[in-house]
């Protein structure tokens, strides 16, 4: 009898704290995932108008640029525009898309993270391209809210001089 109680106990601490596991799926994960895919799929046919619809008007974003500082939505739709306008047939093949956490609890927020491969055709010169990449995407009030883009910038732009 012991033996059982002490499995009982056992067995409803364990269960008690499933929901402090970092690896506890947050509620907001599948949903926010959509709208990652989603932005991601706009950028893919050029709709620059449909993704800033999808940007809150607070946005934080660090851009992949060496030195630069973080941006709002403004410059983030600037910067849209210019990849749409220096680049044909953009797509996007994820590797996978993963919850983000909270860098202070390392307990899954809701955001969405994602490596993967961007390829397309440089307008200017013709020249087919592919890039890997991470992004990561938070989201508040179903708006991309904070995140930022990570790759090699000053390289790839460096690959389209003659």
């Amino acid at each position: 009898m012991k033996n059982y109680l002490l499995l009982f106990i056992t067995l409803f601490l364990l269960s008690s704290c499933e929901g402090d596991k970092p690896s506890a799926m947050h509620p907001d994960f599948e949903k926010n995932k959509e709208l990652a895919m989603k932005f991601i799929e706009l950028h893919s046919s050029e709709d620059w108008e449909a993704q800033a619809a999808l940007i809150h008007e607070d946005l934080d974003w660090a851009q992949p640029v060496y030195g630069s500082e973080n941006y709002g939505k403004e410059g983030h739709v600037e910067a849209m525009k210019m990849y749409q306008t220096m680049f044909d047939n953009i797509s996007y093949e994820a590797d996978n898309w993963l919850p983000g956490v909270d860098p202070e609890t390392g307990i899954n927020d809701g955001s969405v993270r994602t490596y993967g491969t961007w390829t397309g055709v440089h307008t200017e010169t013709g020249k087919e391209f592919t890039l890997k990449s991470y992004h990561a995407m938070a989201f508040k009030d179903g708006l991309l809210i904070q995140g930022g883009d990570y790759f090699d910038f000053g390289g790839f732009m460096a690959s389209f001089q003659e």
